[in-house]
């Protein structure tokens, strides 16, 4: 497993979790959410990333938000009834059909499907959690899930950061094309409170 601090793209995949409509409506700070979630998707097929989604149990919370089903609309999503996306045979074959050594996930909730998720992946990868690109329905929960994904050894990036780490260098072409990716605006929370929530940086 590579032991370097900085995310590289070699060998890393982008988890996509449960960002369905249903479930999606009644995060914390959702516009932006799904925004970053967006930008990490075009930033993955600039940079050959290859992706995994998933859906829980999508027959009663409904399917993949429209503006990112659009931007991976030949992904078959996998549906899955298991909060732990590893407890899914499907998504087991799938990563590992990938060659992965590096989990980047994205989606919702944070402190349930996420965090699972997370945890289980310590056990073979190195795993990041993209924290502007997952929510959770109160900021208590959110909060939580950061602290305790950070603490037990989850690598807690933002999605600049990420990119940027994974680009390494200016002045590319390849640079200029995921710029005009980073310079799209990010919807502001509309549903968000005053303060934001206090997650640990």
């Amino acid at each position: 497993m590579n032991r370097s601090r900085l995310m590289r793209r070699e060998g890393a995949v982008l988890i996509i979790i449960d960002a369905q409509e249903k479930l999606m409506s009644k995060m914390v700070r959702r516009e932006e959410v799904v925004g970053n979630i967006a930008k990490f998707v075009k930033f993955a097929k600039i940079a050959g990333i290859p992706v995994i989604l998933t859906e829980q149990y999508p027959k009663g919370l409904g399917r993949t938000v429209d503006n990112l089903r659009e931007l991976i609309p030949d992904l078959k999503p996998i549906e899955k009834v298991s909060f732990n996306c590893f407890l899914s045979e499907e998504f087991r074959r799938r990563l590992k059909e990938t060659g992965a050594t590096t989990l980047i996930l994205v989606g919702i909730e944070a402190h349930i499907c996420v965090t699972q998720t997370a945890l289980q992946g310590l056990e073979k990868f190195r795993v990041y959690v993209i924290v502007d690109a997952t929510s959770s329905r109160t900021e208590k929960d959110l909060t939580t899930a950061i602290e305790r994904m950070r603490h037990e050894g989850v690598v807690i990036a933002s999605t600049e950061m990420a990119i940027y780490e994974m680009l390494k260098k200016a002045g590319t072409d390849e640079f200029k094309e995921v710029l005009e990716i980073i310079k799209q605006e990010t919807p502001s929370p509309s549903n968000a409170p005053e303060n934001k929530p206090n997650i640990p940086r």
